[in-house]
Protein backbone atom coordinates (compact mmCIF):
# COMPACT_ATOMS: atom_id res chain seq x y z
CA UNK A 1 0.00 0.00 0.00
CA UNK A 2 1.39 3.28 -1.08
CA UNK A 3 1.11 6.20 1.33
CA UNK A 4 3.16 8.74 -0.40
CA UNK A 5 1.62 10.44 -3.28
CA UNK A 6 3.76 8.73 -5.73
CA UNK A 7 3.09 5.47 -6.83
CA UNK A 8 5.59 3.00 -9.39
CA UNK A 9 2.97 0.25 -10.41
CA UNK A 10 3.07 0.19 -14.05
CA UNK A 11 -0.36 0.68 -15.81
CA UNK A 12 0.35 -2.62 -18.06
CA UNK A 13 1.53 -6.45 -16.84
CA UNK A 14 5.24 -5.61 -16.90
CA UNK A 15 8.07 -7.86 -15.82
CA UNK A 16 9.91 -6.11 -12.90
CA UNK A 17 13.73 -4.58 -13.46
CA UNK A 18 16.50 -5.34 -11.39
CA UNK A 19 19.23 -7.09 -9.59
CA UNK A 20 18.32 -10.39 -7.96
CA UNK A 21 19.65 -9.32 -4.17
CA UNK A 22 18.48 -12.17 -2.10
CA UNK A 23 16.60 -15.25 -2.40
CA UNK A 24 14.26 -16.73 0.21
CA UNK A 25 11.97 -19.96 0.67
CA UNK A 26 8.93 -18.44 1.94
CA UNK A 27 7.17 -14.95 1.57
CA UNK A 28 7.46 -14.08 5.09
CA UNK A 29 11.27 -14.45 5.11
CA UNK A 30 11.27 -12.05 1.94
CA UNK A 31 9.22 -9.88 3.70
CA UNK A 32 11.31 -9.52 6.65
CA UNK A 33 14.27 -8.90 4.47
CA UNK A 34 12.63 -5.57 2.60
CA UNK A 35 11.52 -4.70 6.17
CA UNK A 36 14.66 -5.20 7.63
CA UNK A 37 15.91 -3.26 4.89
CA UNK A 38 13.16 -0.05 5.62
CA UNK A 39 14.46 0.01 9.31
CA UNK A 40 17.86 0.90 7.88
CA UNK A 41 16.73 3.58 5.74
CA UNK A 42 17.12 2.05 2.72
CA UNK A 43 15.05 3.54 -0.41
CA UNK A 44 12.68 0.45 -0.43
CA UNK A 45 10.80 1.72 -3.11
CA UNK A 46 13.68 0.44 -5.72
CA UNK A 47 12.84 -3.55 -4.19
CA UNK A 48 10.21 -5.37 -5.43
CA UNK A 49 9.23 -9.43 -4.22
CA UNK A 50 8.96 -11.58 -6.72
CA UNK A 51 7.38 -15.43 -6.55
CA UNK A 52 8.11 -17.43 -8.99
CA UNK A 53 7.75 -21.11 -9.66
CA UNK A 54 3.78 -20.41 -8.98
CA UNK A 55 1.48 -23.33 -7.66
CA UNK A 56 -2.30 -23.27 -6.92
CA UNK A 57 -2.75 -24.59 -3.79
CA UNK A 58 -5.96 -26.18 -2.55
CA UNK A 59 -6.41 -27.06 1.09
CA UNK A 60 -9.27 -29.71 1.91
CA UNK A 61 -10.57 -28.67 4.88
CA UNK A 62 -14.19 -30.84 5.50
CA UNK A 63 -16.48 -32.71 4.28
CA UNK A 64 -19.05 -30.95 2.91
CA UNK A 65 -22.77 -32.92 3.96
CA UNK A 66 -26.12 -31.28 3.58
CA UNK A 67 -26.33 -29.97 7.50
CA UNK A 68 -22.89 -28.22 6.63
CA UNK A 69 -24.05 -26.70 3.49
CA UNK A 70 -27.34 -25.89 5.46
CA UNK A 71 -25.17 -24.13 8.11
CA UNK A 72 -22.82 -22.51 5.55
CA UNK A 73 -25.94 -21.15 3.66
CA UNK A 74 -27.71 -19.69 6.93
CA UNK A 75 -24.98 -17.69 8.31
CA UNK A 76 -23.82 -16.21 4.75
CA UNK A 77 -27.24 -14.92 4.56
CA UNK A 78 -27.86 -14.09 7.83
CA UNK A 79 -24.31 -11.86 7.08
CA UNK A 80 -26.22 -10.42 4.19
CA UNK A 81 -29.90 -9.68 6.17
CA UNK A 82 -27.97 -7.94 8.39
CA UNK A 83 -26.14 -5.32 5.84
CA UNK A 84 -29.94 -4.99 4.34
CA UNK A 85 -31.39 -4.40 8.11
CA UNK A 86 -28.76 -1.71 8.91
CA UNK A 87 -29.51 -0.22 5.89
CA UNK A 88 -33.11 -0.25 6.39
CA UNK A 89 -32.85 1.02 9.83
CA UNK A 90 -31.35 3.43 8.84
CA UNK A 91 -34.09 5.24 6.49
CA UNK A 92 -36.90 3.79 9.10
CA UNK A 93 -38.63 5.89 11.83
CA UNK A 94 -35.94 5.82 14.96
CA UNK A 95 -39.34 3.65 17.07
CA UNK A 96 -38.97 1.07 14.91
CA UNK A 97 -36.52 -2.24 15.92
CA UNK A 98 -38.35 -4.92 14.83
CA UNK A 99 -36.43 -4.50 11.20
CA UNK A 100 -33.21 -6.00 12.10
CA UNK A 101 -34.01 -9.01 13.86
CA UNK A 102 -36.51 -9.43 10.80
CA UNK A 103 -33.94 -9.09 8.06
CA UNK A 104 -31.27 -11.32 9.70
CA UNK A 105 -33.70 -14.53 9.53
CA UNK A 106 -35.47 -13.32 6.40
CA UNK A 107 -31.71 -13.29 4.94
CA UNK A 108 -30.45 -16.89 6.85
CA UNK A 109 -33.62 -18.71 5.69
CA UNK A 110 -33.40 -17.62 1.69
CA UNK A 111 -29.41 -18.28 2.32
CA UNK A 112 -30.29 -21.97 3.54
CA UNK A 113 -33.02 -22.96 1.09
CA UNK A 114 -30.32 -21.32 -1.31
CA UNK A 115 -27.26 -23.00 -0.32
CA UNK A 116 -29.47 -26.72 0.03
CA UNK A 117 -30.51 -26.65 -3.38
CA UNK A 118 -27.22 -25.59 -4.87
CA UNK A 119 -25.54 -28.24 -2.98
CA UNK A 120 -28.77 -30.90 -3.82
CA UNK A 121 -28.03 -30.29 -7.74
CA UNK A 122 -23.81 -30.87 -7.45
CA UNK A 123 -25.15 -34.49 -7.72
CA UNK A 124 -22.34 -35.64 -4.77
CA UNK A 125 -19.23 -34.18 -7.37
CA UNK A 126 -17.75 -32.16 -4.83
CA UNK A 127 -18.27 -33.46 -1.13
CA UNK A 128 -15.79 -31.49 0.43
CA UNK A 129 -14.74 -28.10 1.63
CA UNK A 130 -11.33 -26.23 0.35
CA UNK A 131 -9.42 -23.34 0.45
CA UNK A 132 -7.45 -22.45 -2.15
CA UNK A 133 -4.28 -20.13 -2.45
CA UNK A 134 -1.46 -18.70 -4.85
CA UNK A 135 1.81 -20.50 -2.92
CA UNK A 136 5.67 -19.72 -4.82
CA UNK A 137 8.62 -21.98 -4.51
CA UNK A 138 10.33 -19.21 -3.89
CA UNK A 139 10.30 -15.35 -3.30
CA UNK A 140 13.41 -13.46 -4.62
CA UNK A 141 13.85 -9.46 -4.19
CA UNK A 142 14.77 -7.78 -6.78
CA UNK A 143 16.55 -4.15 -6.43
CA UNK A 144 17.51 -1.33 -9.19
CA UNK A 145 20.69 -1.43 -10.04
CA UNK A 146 22.04 1.40 -8.75
CA UNK A 147 21.84 0.63 -4.89
CA UNK A 148 21.80 -3.53 -5.52
CA UNK A 149 25.24 -3.98 -3.84
CA UNK A 150 23.99 -1.52 -0.56
CA UNK A 151 21.21 -3.83 -0.11
CA UNK A 152 23.05 -6.90 -0.33
CA UNK A 153 25.29 -5.34 2.25
CA UNK A 154 22.49 -4.89 4.22
CA UNK A 155 20.55 -8.00 3.89
CA UNK A 156 24.11 -10.41 4.70
CA UNK A 157 22.99 -9.81 8.09
CA UNK A 158 19.74 -11.51 7.10
CA UNK A 159 20.63 -14.23 4.89
CA UNK A 160 19.42 -15.26 1.57
CA UNK A 161 21.85 -13.05 -0.47
CA UNK A 162 23.04 -13.58 -3.98
CA UNK A 163 25.67 -12.21 -5.55
CA UNK A 164 26.28 -10.35 -8.49
CA UNK A 165 25.66 -13.06 -10.85
CA UNK A 166 22.75 -13.83 -9.43
CA UNK A 167 24.53 -17.39 -7.76
CA UNK A 168 23.48 -17.80 -4.10
CA UNK A 169 26.58 -16.39 -1.40
CA UNK A 170 27.40 -19.75 0.83
CA UNK A 171 26.18 -19.16 3.96
CA UNK A 172 28.76 -21.47 6.45
CA UNK A 173 26.85 -24.39 8.45
CA UNK A 174 26.10 -24.20 12.30
CA UNK A 175 28.86 -26.18 13.61
CA UNK A 176 27.61 -29.08 15.40
CA UNK A 177 28.39 -29.28 18.87
CA UNK A 178 31.22 -31.70 20.09
CA UNK A 179 30.08 -35.26 21.04
CA UNK A 180 29.59 -36.02 24.99
CA UNK A 181 32.36 -37.91 26.01
CA UNK A 182 31.25 -41.29 27.38
CA UNK A 183 30.14 -42.17 30.72
CA UNK A 184 32.51 -44.58 32.69
CA UNK A 185 31.13 -46.86 34.94
CA UNK A 186 31.32 -46.48 38.55
CA UNK A 187 32.46 -49.52 40.82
Amino acid sequence: MAFSGTTRVPKAPTLPQGETVAVYGTYLEAQKAVDHLADHQFPVQLVTIVGTDLRMVERVTGRLSYPRAALGGFLSGAWFGLFVGLLLSLFSSPGSNSLLPAAILIGGAFGLILSVVTYSFSGGKRDFTSSSQIVAATYSVLCRSEKANAARQLLAQVGGVTSVWGAAVPTPPAQPAPPAPPAEPHD
